[in-house]
């Protein structure tokens, strides 16, 4: 799984907007409809922001692993 497809689904699954996200990442809803859709590379610091907020492991996040492993 690519890893912006693992960004959709995580955000969808904890019924978030694209907004709710921009947010969270201080960027406009536009740049993170780009990472989100594979247009752009999303930086590694809002990964580990994302991977903090849904308190799941950085290689799940990112499409390595298909079982998540979640953080304390």
């Amino acid at each position: 799984m690519y890893y912006y497809q693992r960004l959709k689904d995580m955000r969808e699954d904890a019924d978030k907007t694209q907004e709710d996200i921009a947010v969270i990442l201080n960027i406009t809803r536009q740049q993170y409809q780009l990472y989100e859709s594979g247009k752009r590379e999303i930086p590694l610091h809002h990964i580990i922001t994302l991977a903090k907020y849904y308190k799941v492991s950085l290689d799940y996040l990112s499409g390595l692993i298909d079982k998540p492993r979640k953080l304390g």
